[in-house]
């Protein structure tokens, strides 16, 4: 732990240091919290940056800075209870930097520590889906007025489901060694699907759908909550870029409102909790339906499939290379994960009048 003191010691901190522990269980990033021996000083959040996953780990810590300074002036400004949400605060170093780069190369940041909020990974209350669902529109609603285009591509093409089909198609053309017969059910229906999915990835293009300033990460788990479950901060900007409201709102009811999780085998158990969309359109809807334009609002319905089939593209694209990009613990696993989701992408279709019916209402 020494060596995390020592990484420490180069931001700007109040207080002084107690101890430093080990927190979360975040995949990408290493994450300790600093604890303060100074009641009146604040805790902190120290990470590691992956730069593997994260090349420019300048340009992400820009980005981070310019919509979290955004953020922080729109919330001033705003009327209750929209006022009452908050964001994350870089620390800088004392060289004022946004980052430490240490002896060995790798990247360092730190945040203040928002004490008395947690996280839920799964939506399991109509209430939480509605409070966090508030706090996923509320960001985006503050930045309705940032220029997308002032932020870096940290990882380019990420949501664009016509680049992802391009890597797909040259898997499944040349699959590592005994693995497309097991899948070609699977190849078939991305082949099946692809066409009615790919209207948003066209109309993005096309400039018919706006680009915004977009989390591009909304699992549930993504926003913190106070105590009596009301949404509060949206944190883990690491994927902040341009992009559209569907990213955002498809991945949050993708991860947030299906009945089983993506490493569900048991297909049967795969479906769309209704209630719990309503009530994350609900929250969703209130605070931005203002700022969404009709060809916006027309398509939302449909983002929950759209998001949902990239991941089932991705997944099953990694079975067909051999399993190089994500993690596994079965040879199966990408297989069992790329099935599960082109299900929930199938019954989010299936559902896709009723989705839309709420979303009108909503």
């Amino acid at each position: 732990m020494s060596r995390m003191i020592e990484v420490v010691r180069h931001f700007r901190l109040e207080g002084n240091i107690d101890r430093i522990e080990a927190f979360g269980g975040g995949h990408i990033n290493d994450t300790y919290r600093v604890f303060n021996g100074a009641a009146d000083s604040p805790d902190y959040l120290l990470q590691r940056v992956n730069d593997r996953v994260f090349p420019d780990v300048a340009g992400l810590m820009e980005n981070i800075a310019l919509v979290t300074d955004h953020l922080r002036g729109r919330i001033a400004r705003a009327p209750f209870p929209a006022n009452q949400q908050t964001t994350l605060f870089v620390v800088p170093t004392k060289d004022g930097a946004r980052f430490y780069r240490d002896q060995e190369g790798k990247y360092w940041r730190m945040f203040h520590f928002l004490s008395d909020l947690h996280v839920y990974d799964f939506i399991t209350t109509t209430r939480q889906a509605y409070e966090g669902a508030k706090s996923y529109g509320y960001f985006l609603r503050f930045l309705d007025d940032f220029p997308a285009g002032r932020l870096t591509e940290v990882i380019p093409g990420f949501h664009d489901l016509a680049r992802r089909l391009r890597a797909f198609q040259l898997a499944a053309n040349a699959p590592t060694s005994g693995r497309e017969p097991r899948c070609r059910t699977e190849v078939s229906l991305v082949s099946e699907l692809a066409e009615r999915l790919l209207v948003i990835d066209r109309l993005h293009k096309s400039g018919e759908i706006r680009q915004r300033v977009t989390h591009n990460d909304t699992k549930f788990n993504n926003v913190l909550l106070t105590p009596d479950d009301r949404g509060k901060c949206v944190i883990d900007l690491d994927t902040v870029m341009p992009g559209v409201v569907h990213f955002d709102f498809g991945d949050a009811v993708r991860s947030g409102i299906g009945t089983a999780g993506e490493d569900e085998a048991d297909l049967s158990l795969v479906t769309v909790d209704l209630e719990k969309f309503r009530a994350f359109s609900a929250g969703y809807l209130e605070v931005t339906r203002d700022v969404l334009s009709a060809t916006e609002l027309r398509y939302l319905g449909l983002s929950g499939a759209y998001m949902t089939f990239i991941m089932g593209v991705r997944f099953l694209t990694d079975f067909l290379s051999g399993d190089v990009y994500y993690k596994i613990s079965s040879p199966d696993h990408n297989l069992l994960r790329a099935r599960n989701q082109l299900r929930l992408t199938q019954e989010f279709l299936a559902r896709l009048p009723d989705l839309d019916g709420i979303i009108r209402s909503s």
